[in-house]
């Protein structure tokens, strides 16, 4: 029998990313544009796989299935921006259904395409006001952590009368959970902080971590970044909060403000990648800002040695503490069994490739058992909180949801902050989420 020739379905190969061609003139072509989204969505449409996963695809498929010709070339150009709007790169297309990804000969990468398309959008202007403040989360931050404010600010987030105004004028939904704001931010709770632990490497960790703090974890929950300091330097590990930081600039990437991530770039990646040359380790506990760091900056400045530096230098917090387990570095004396856990794994954690290490890690602690929910929650950061998408971000949650009510488990949370409180609001039975970091430094009693 002879070898089968032409584009096959799946890959022997691993997926891989190619750079993101984001300063080429043709990136913001919009017929060029149109015509790769033609093209994707050809063939998305005849494999459908996807279509539990988030709106985009559903959309996509009613816009077909509803057109005169039951095929893509029946579907109006501009109703492609109806499946754009709906994506918020998650990336659990590219990296758990699609079978066409590169390698492979049709080269599909359905999240950067969208990522395109929202960049051409926005250099067109076609971007809502409510939009550019809910990705200016340093700007909003700063403004709404101020004492006093702080308070005002979160008072009125919780009174329908002022949820209704804000839907109103702002088009954030009256249903959607926001956000409190911390005027006693981690940066001061840690101000003056210094690590008594004399660093101690272990296979490819050099046993002192600089944390990114972030600007959620920093002025929106700093408890966990708290807890985080507490769990590494119980072993061993020396920390240090970077010494300042802007938001890493994923919220505009989703945005399409390709150039205010490399503002944000320019800010930030000379910092980390000093704190690399000074033997540092780098961590953040928003699996999206590590992503931002270990991928997306990557493939936007392939040829960057600082960013690349950077991105080597950058773990998601519990593949760090695995690594020193694994080097017989990780204090395995917990004092509290954690019970039955429901661990819901973000989505940007899962897309670094690097295993369930928070699972695992949660796992060794005595009498204590993990039930993981690998299924996207649909927060995304903005896209839950807006008008036109909460119902549909509510939807995506609820098998989520579903599963922590089944588990009835001691603990529930995720290693996206966000994440676990969507699905909190889900719920609504009032019990809160936990961050595993937090989870961990409960059974090492400290």
């Amino acid at each position: 029998m002879s070898a089968p020739t032409g584009p096959r379905e799946g890959n022997l190969e691993a997926p891989t990313r190619h750079p993101l061609d984001w300063k080429n003139p043709d990136f913001y072509n919009e017929e060029s544009l149109n015509k790769e989204l033609e093209r994707v969505f050809d063939i998305c449409h005849g494999c459908r796989r996807c279509v539990s996963l988030c709106q985009s695809f559903p959309t996509l498929f009613d816009l077909v299935d509803e057109s005169p010709t039951l095929e893509v070339d029946g579907v109006k150009k501009e109703d492609y921006w109806k499946v754009v709007d709906h994506c918020y790169l998650c990336d659990l297309c590219y990296m758990t259904k699609c079978p066409y990804v590169p390698p492979h000969d049709w080269n599909l990468d359905f999240p950067h395409l969208m990522l395109r398309a929202k960049a051409v959008k926005y250099q067109k202007g076609d971007v809502m006001t409510r939009d550019r403040i809910l990705t200016s989360t340093d700007t909003v931050g700063k403004l709404a952590g101020i004492p006093v404010i702080a308070q005002v600010v979160n008072a009125a987030n919780k009174m329908k009368p002022a949820r209704k105004l804000l839907e109103a004028v702002l088009g954030v939904h009256a249903d959607a959970r926001v956000p409190e704001y911390q005027s006693n931010t981690l940066r001061k709770r840690l101000k003056g902080h210094k690590s008594a632990n004399v660093a101690q490497p272990a296979g490819k960790t050099s046993g002192k971590v600089a944390l990114f703090a972030t600007c959620y974890m920093n002025r929106n929950e700093p408890a966990p970044g708290e807890d985080f300091i507490a769990v590494f330097e119980h072993n061993g590990i020396e920390v240090i909060l970077a010494e300042k930081e802007r938001c890493c600039g994923m919220p505009k990437l989703e945005l399409g403000n390709l150039e205010a991530v490399n503002e944000a770039k320019e800010y930030n990646i000379p910092v980390l990648a000093k704190l690399v040359d000074e033997g540092y380790d780098l961590t953040g506990l928003i699996p999206s800002c590590v992503l931002m760091f270990k991928q997306e900056l990557p493939l936007m400045y392939p040829d960057d040695e600082q960013v690349q530096k950077v991105a080597k230098a950058f773990y998601d917090p519990f593949e760090y503490l695995m690594l020193r387990h694994k080097e017989g570095k990780l204090n395995t004396d917990f004092k509290q069994a954690l019970g039955k856990v429901a661990y819901h794994a973000a989505c940007h954690q899962r897309v670094q490739n690097i295993g369930q290490k928070t699972r695992e890690t949660l796992a060794l602690v005595p009498d204590s058992s993990i039930e993981i929910i690998e299924r996207c929650s649909g927060h995304d950061g903005t896209y839950a909180v807006k008008k036109e998408f909460h119902e549909h971000a509510m939807k995506i949650v609820k098998p989520v949801v579903t599963r922590v009510q089944k588990a009835e488990a001691d603990h529930y949370g995720s290693d996206c902050a966000m994440a676990g409180h969507h699905i909190e609001h889900g719920l609504a039975d009032g019990r809160v989420a936990q961050h595993p970091i937090s989870l961990l430094r409960k059974a090492y009693g400290i």
